[in-house]
Formats: structure tokens, sequence, C-alpha cells
């Protein structure tokens, strides 16, 4: 990218999205151009504090939709709003940016690969996980061959959601799993071809009859596409005594690497053909801020807000594993270089839609789901 290259980023869903106002403003190839929230009195004190100018400060999406000097969009709206916020920015011309899930049915999903294709604009899911410093930490070793084989890889995903928004009571575990589904996809940058789920336990039942889903915990096996590796991945929502916790665990023939059981410990590293004893040894993640631009390194390090305002999802995330900045740079990369960022809008459906279709599956008693021809076309 040339250092006078920039893409005019707008924002919408001002509340965990304003993590990302100061990175893309740090960022040497991205401008904030414009900010989008209903409660204007909120818009006005970001605005403000951010340096934003009034003629880009909207509380109407549309009316940014509009802006001529609007590039590209980064949505952090409820979930509910992923789908429609997505394909109206598409369909406007510009690049989506949106954080998980893609959308909450199959079909969302395909109109948005289908726009994605349409506009020839860059879509690219937000997906923390698959840049947080222990994922990266793991595909480095992965893509210098030390792990050797890769022979099978599981996450989960465990949080209690109590005194989050009412949005979030009784959604099923698995419409919600893309922290879980994308690192054991991303590690060989595969596509799930198949799953299977199981519910166990209950929810309370004012929570269980509002989305009709009564597991406290869902279990899913994936079969991934062109490959023998198999995959677990497990989630909880509601009911279920956890620490908040995105675990990924990689096993292969030379080494494996498994997550800490309690947050701030080191993970373990298991080495082949060692004496029993040694076999297990702790190792300290680094951190891959060198990978970015040096205007935002310092962001990898700790969330944008002061500790009173930090947002509920970056404190319970453990700081979202340093991703943010990691985000923002492949998206910017994805749009003014071409390159092919992680996950692209078919990548994204397919992680989605695992999670959708496990939910089924577990619904029906654990049977078999393929996944849907749009999720395996990668042009």
């Amino acid at each position: 990218m040339a250092n006078n290259d920039k893409l005019r980023v707008g924002l919408v869903g001002l509340g965990f999205g304003a993590e990302f106002i100061p990175i893309y403003q740090a960022h040497p190839n991205a401008e904030v151009a414009a900010l989008c929230q209903r409660n204007e009195a909120s818009l006005n004190e970001l605005g403000d504090k951010y340096n934003v100018p009034a003629s880009g400060r909207y509380t109407a999406y549309e009316d940014m939709l509009a802006d001529p000097n609007v590039d590209a969009i980064h949505i952090n709206t409820p979930i509910a709003d992923h789908a429609k916020h997505s394909i109206m920015a598409l369909e406007a011309g510009k690049h989506v940016a949106c954080t998980v899930p893609m959308a909450t049915t199959v079909e969302d999903c395909k109109r948005i690969v289908e726009a994605t294709k349409k506009s020839g604009k860059v879509y690219m899911m937000m997906e923390t996980v698959v840049y947080a410093r222990e994922f990266l930490f793991v595909k480095e070793m992965f893509e210098k061959g030390e792990l050797g084989r890769i022979q099978f890889i599981q996450a989960s995903h465990q949080q209690d959601m109590d005194g989050w928004p009412s949005y979030w009571e009784g959604m099923p575990p698995m419409h919600y799993a893309t922290h879980c589904v994308g690192p054991v996809l991303g590690l060989e940058r595969k596509l799930a071809k198949s799953v299977s789920c199981i519910g166990s336990g209950r929810i309370r039942e004012e929570f269980a009859k509002i989305y009709g889903s009564p597991f406290a915990i869902e279990s899913c096996h994936i079969q991934m596409q062109d490959s023998d590796v198999g995959a677990r991945i497990y989630r909880s929502l509601y009911d279920t005594a956890r620490q908040y916790r995105e675990s990924f665990d990689v096993y292969g023939s030379d080494k494996s690497y498994e997550w800490p059981l309690i947050e701030g410990e080191d993970p373990v590293m298991h080495t082949r053909g060692k004496p029993e004893p040694e076999i297990p040894e702790r190792v300290e993640v680094p951190d891959y801020a060198h990978l970015l631009p040096e205007e935002i390194r310092s962001f990898t390090g700790r969330g944008v807000y002061d500790e009173e305002n930090e947002h509920l999802s970056f404190t319970q995330g453990g700081g979202h594993g340093g991703s943010h900045p990691h985000l923002v740079h492949n998206f910017i990369r994805a749009v003014l270089e071409g390159y092919n960022a992680y996950p692209n809008a078919v990548e994204s459906a397919n992680i989605t839609c695992v999670g959708i279709l496990a939910h089924e599956s577990a619904m029906e008693g654990g049977v078999i789901k393929e996944m849907p021809a749009f999720t395996l076309e990668l042009d």
C-alpha cells in the first residue's frame, strides 16, 4: 500500500464498535469519515472525542450509506441487524467489515454472499479469535512445520450472559459459535463439509421458551472438506458454571498446544518423544504487533477505553487477544491491495452456517447436516 492510499471508513454501532475508531484513525492507510448512532447525544459525544466532523455524523444508517466520502462500512450493530445492514451497504457500493456472526439464518448468509459477488466489493467477518495472539502463535508453528501432521482440533466458547442485553436471553448456544468455529477451520484455512451436534442439560424455562432451545451446552463435531482432520467445538451461554473461556487446542504428530484452563495462566505445549514428565511444558505466547504498521502496534496491548468505561465483551474476552488492530489492518489490505483476508464472504458464511446447522442437528438428535453448496464454492 502506498502511504497516500486511504480507506474512508464509516462505523455504525458505537458501543463495542467505538473500540475501532482510534485504530482506524491511527492507521496510515485509513481515516474515519463517518459515524452512525441513533442516539444523537451519544453520537456527538463520540464525534467530539475523536474529532469526526459534524458532516460525517449520522443518526440514520441510510444517510451514511449515501455519503460519497465513505468507501467502507464497519458494522457493530446487534446480531439481528447484521444481514440487513451488510446487504444495504453492499448494495450501496460499500465494502463491509461486520462483527460476528454474519447472519442468523442460512438464507441470509446466502444473500450476503450473493450481494458481495454482485457488488464486487470486499466482505470480511471480523472474527477476533483468528487474529488473537494465541491463534497467530499456533498458526506460526503450524506453518513452520513444528506441529507435524494435524490430527485433531477442538475449541470452546463458554460465557455467562446474565446481565447482557435481553436479546441474548435463550439464544441457542451454537447461533453464536464463530469464536470456536473460526479457529478450527482457520488454522489450515479449510471449509466445514458437515456437522453433527448434541444438546446437553437445560437452561431456565423462561429463557428456553423464547427460542424454543432448551440446551445449556451444545457440542458439535465438524468434518472438513478435502481433509482427514475432524474438529469438536462446544458452546454455552447460560446456567453453566464456568469462567469466561475462548479455548483452542491443536493436536499434532510432533507437538500439541492446549489452551489454559484458567484465565491468566500460560498455555501448555506437549512434545512427542521426550521422557513422560517432560512432555508438557508451559509456554509464553508472544505478541504479534510486529505484523502491523508501527502506528497501530500499541493497540494489541490494551483496549481504547479507560477502565471505567471498557466494554463488557472486551473485559470478559481477555482483550480479544490483541486482535482488533489485526482485523483493521487485514480489512484495509483486502480493500486496497486485493488481499484475500480471512474470512472472506464464503468463508464467513461457512463459519456462521456451521453454528446454525449445528443447532438444527442438536434439535433433531444429532443428525448429520451437510453444509449448503454456496458455503463450499470459493472463487
